[in-house]
């Protein structure tokens, strides 16, 4: 009985959100949001979800607290290098054929892949033709993201990280240490725009060639994963490439016919001509 009723406020708390602040996490898979909600709630100092509901409700600070628990905020600087080495050995040849490129991180984080990205396109020649798009759902994230400053003691994973993606570079030649942390070059962010968007509600921004999403699909249930695989897919132009998560795939989407797979290993598919 306490978990059907634990089960109306759950589902009624996600109304609230959505109904107040436009945020709609209703699509997203049920096992990972309660118990993130859990956590929330339990920090927040409410005995329930109906409690939780009042506070985010009635008190406008609670709300971006609540945020942070219900978008997962993990990631780091070329994160499962082997993707970046695709990236950079099997996709830029074509990408190099654009005369202006646009690239799109869905669900960025805290900018690690879009910085990440951001590098890989200056040592490949292509940063001065390339716009990159970085979209959360979390405005706090995105703060970060545009500050572009990371923990020092990250530091060293990222280089390596950087190395085994087949780094032409130094990844010390990109930020300078000071105040504790590492203050990567504002010059990789003249190329960059971080900005709100929502896979759950909002629609398709620009025309891009390369779409990243990794480990942002898996928190979701199957309608959001086909919804937000509908929007790459319509915001890919002709032969763009959609690159995923270790965990992902397309192969139980409705639009799965839309892509070919690309390189298997790394997750990554292209857009077929005719899609």
């Amino acid at each position: 009985m306490a978990e059907a009723v634990e089960d109306i406020e759950f589902r009624l708390l996600l109304e609230a959100v959505f109904r107040k602040y436009h945020y709609d996490f209703r699509g997203y898979s049920t096992a990972s949001l309660k118990r993130r909600l859990r956590q929330a709630r339990e920090r927040m100092n409410c005995s329930s979800f109906s409690q939780l509901q009042d506070r985010v409700l009635h008190d406008p600070s609670a709300f971006p607290e609540l945020i942070s628990f219900l978008t997962v905020q993990v990631s780091e600087l070329f994160r499962d290098p082997a993707y970046f080495r695709a990236i950079r050995e099997r996709v830029v040849p074509y990408l190099r054929t654009y005369p202006s490129l646009k690239v799109w991180v869905a669900g960025c984080s805290a900018g690690e892949e879009v910085y990440s990205l951001a590098i890989l396109f200056r040592e490949e020649g292509l940063e001065d033709r390339t716009m990159l798009y970085g979209t959360d759902i979390n405005p706090e994230a995105l703060r970060r993201a545009e500050a572009g400053v990371y923990e020092l003691d990250r530091i060293p994973s990222f280089t390596e990280n950087h190395r085994l993606s087949g780094g032409k570079s130094s990844l010390s030649d990109y930020y300078t240490a000071a105040y504790g942390g590492a203050v990567f070059d504002k010059s990789l962010r003249r190329r960059a725009v971080f900005s709100d968007h929502s896979l759950a509600a909002d629609q398709v921004f620009a025309e891009v060639q390369l779409v990243s999403c990794r480990n942002v699909l898996i928190y979701f249930d199957r309608p959001l994963q086909d919804r937000a695989i509908g929007l790459f897919k319509d915001s890919l132009s002709r032969k763009g490439f959609l690159g995923l998560g270790a965990k992902e795939s397309l192969r139980f989407s409705s639009h799965a016919d839309g892509f070919e797979t690309f390189d298997q290993a790394e997750r990554i598919y292209r857009k077929r001509g005719d899609a």
